[in-house]
């Protein structure tokens, strides 16, 4: 992130980007560093689905080149508070930047931010740790498999175990479907009755056809079916060799049937079809049960760096469902009718980042 020479010693200003989403997601694309969600079009995506400001900083040198990034998504709520996220929904995120210049000034800016936009914090969600003044909390992992050239070799490198569920879900008769928009209310049944058995508030079905409709080139619907029936679904994304799985979910009285394991089965399949090198599980906490259901796939767990600008008066943000606090609201979330959690729902999931 240094830079050369002749660009550390430009002058570099800071500002709202209002350009051409072209620009921007071309520097994005030319940056090693990049992740999918430095990409311009979950920018759109958000204030669509939540309504929710975002403020998207270029930093530029004195000959208008951009030289770094930084997307922001204002959030405020009553049990909350006020603060800024970079991104919220998503694992990554956060500075961009070609030399460190860049990321002072965006970081300066940011700065006056909390106080003109009288926030708590902020939060920038990196794979790697920004130095600097920068409170980090890295508790969390995502979990990364490098995958094989071939669908055969992957299968065969796969731990016998989880072969062995992948044939019992097919002897099951659990089959695949894959497509795209037109999977999607069967995708958001198994979704929503999935965050109602776990205690979590859903995110409205206008989100997830606001991506499959904003990336129609780099996004997937996986179902899994019992009788013509969807009993587990995943929506796919990806970009530059990596592909994963934001959001997957089984019916939990099909449990025994394995259609977890087919369904990420078919969806590292796909990404081998397509050229994929990485696949991403996803984030985790090390030693909890969706950790060690990634490691036996052969993912290795790979640190999130998740840093804060505070304000003065400001504290570390708990919002996790560890926090003993939300425990008794999960309870009560997990009686509710489905159809309930899917009206109620999207409101309150809207402001937890």
């Amino acid at each position: 992130m240094h830079g050369s020479m002749e660009e550390r010693y430009m002058t570099i200003e800071v500002q709202e980007f209002h350009g051409d989403a072209g620009e921007w997601n071309a520097f994005v694309n030319g940056h090693r560093e990049s992740t999918n969600y430095h990409l311009y079009g979950w920018k759109q995506v958000i204030e669509q689905s939540f309504g929710h400001k975002t403020h998207y900083l270029a930093a530029r040198t004195s000959d208008h080149r951009l030289c770094g990034i930084l997307p922001l998504v204002f959030m405020k709520s009553l049990m909350f508070g006020r603060f800024l996220v970079s991104l919220p929904y998503f694992n990554y995120g956060g500075l961009l930047t070609c030399h460190d210049d860049a990321a002072s000034r965006l970081l300066d800016r940011t700065r006056r931010m909390i106080g003109e936009s009288r926030a708590d914090h902020v939060e920038l969600r990196h794979l790697r740790s920004i130095e600097g003044e920068l409170t980090t909390k890295s508790h969390k992992v995502t979990m990364i498999l490098d995958l094989a050239d071939s669908v055969e070799h992957q299968w065969q490198s796969l731990d016998p175990k989880v072969r062995n569920q992948i044939r019992k879900a097919e002897k099951n008769g659990l089959k695949a479907i894959s497509g795209h928009l037109e999977l999607l209310d069967g995708f958001y049944d198994v979704f929503s009755r999935n965050m109602r058995d776990l205690g979590t508030p859903v995110y409205g079905k206008p989100f997830f056809r606001s991506i499959l409709e904003s990336f129609p080139d780099t996004t997937r619907i996986i179902t899994i079916t019992l009788a013509g029936q969807p009993v587990a679904s995943g929506l796919l994304t990806w970009f530059r060799g990596t592909l994963e799985v934001p959001w997957a979910s089984s019916i939990r009285d099909f449990r025994e049937l394995c259609p977890n394991n087919l369904l990420y089965w078919e969806a590292i399949r796909f990404a081998i079809d397509s050229d994929a090198s990485r696949f991403d599980f996803g984030r985790s906490t090390p030693g909890e049960g969706t950790f060690r259901f990634k490691k036996q796939w052969g993912a290795q767990p790979r640190p999130l760096f998740w840093q804060y600008l505070l304000n003065s008066n400001a504290v570390l943000p708990e919002l996790n469902p560890a926090n003993r606090k939300y425990q008794l609201a999960i309870r009560l979330w997990q009686r509710l009718p489905v159809a309930l959690t899917r009206l109620l729902g999207p409101a309150i999931v809207s402001n937890i980042p």
